[in-house]
């Protein structure tokens, strides 16, 4: 259906300088949306990002790059209203941002668990409150999560406990938006063999996940891999429209480990 494709679609990916979120936004650009807003939080992102917008340009789209810290209500205002103001309109919203520490409950620090609710949960629902805001009718909005939101295992209270409110905003924020057309859902990759995986990982740890997903021994990796993530969510944001209010997993390898 025509009214579902990425013609003239504006895109504003939030992460979208490098890995999933860079990988999303070339990919939309080449299947035919009109521009992609490509947003990094931190200055060591500015180089991705130009990169980013330069690969989109190539491929035929208008682009740019914008910085700002979501966690922060007046700045993930301002995004959205940047983008408005440079393309006049937004259709998709894809919020991509994360932080992860793997880390036992009682050695979790208070400044730490702040932190990773702020990156994980707070920005994630300003993101969705201001997609309900600005999005044009049939809009579409994408978060992603994580599987370890469907596990039984140690070590990620407060990244999958962060990251667990937002299937509750998915599914308000699909009745609230859905008169207007909006569709709204969460996607949960699995461990994704990206820079944002193994920092957090020790080497016995990598080495369980790689062989942990039944679907492991046909991966290059035994990881989920962005290539693989990426047209699941370009479905969503085009044919998929009907999907909403969900969250949905991926290729989820998590157990007790």
């Amino acid at each position: 259906m025509a009214n579902h494709s990425l013609k003239d679609k504006v895109v504003l990916i939030a992460g979208g300088a490098k890995n999933l979120g860079g990988l999303l936004a070339r990919d939309l650009a080449e299947h035919g949306a009109r521009a992609i807003v490509v947003h990094y939080n931190s200055a060591s992102s500015k180089a991705d990002a130009d990169k980013t917008v330069a690969a989109i340009k190539a491929l035929g789209a208008d682009a740019i790059a914008i910085q700002g810290d979501l966690t922060k209500g007046a700045v993930v205002e301002q995004v959205f209203a940047a983008a408005k103001a440079q393309f006049g309109q937004l259709d998709i919203a894809i919020n991509t941002i994360g932080k992860v520490i793997k880390k036992p409950m009682l050695e979790t620090s208070e400044a730490e668990f702040d932190e990773m609710d702020a990156v994980n949960n707070k920005s994630a629902f300003l993101f969705l409150k201001e997609s309900g805001k600005q999005l044009a009718d049939n809009g579409k909005v994408v978060t992603i999560v994580t599987s370890l939101l469907g596990a039984f295992t140690p070590f990620y209270s407060t990244y999958a406990g962060n990251k667990a409110p937002v299937e509750h905003y998915t599914r308000a924020a699909a009745k609230e938006f859905g008169a207007r057309g909006i569709s709204v859902t969460a996607v949960g990759p699995g461990p994704m063999d990206t820079p944002f995986f193994y920092p957090a990982e020790g080497a016995e740890a990598v080495a369980y996940h790689k062989t942990a997903a039944a679907l492991s021994a046909f991966s290059p990796t035994g990881l989920t891999h962005i290539e693989d993530v990426v047209p699941f969510i370009r479905h969503l944001v085009t044919d998929g429209w009907w999907i909403t209010g969900q969250t949905i997993l991926i290729n989820g390898g998590y157990t007790t480990k």
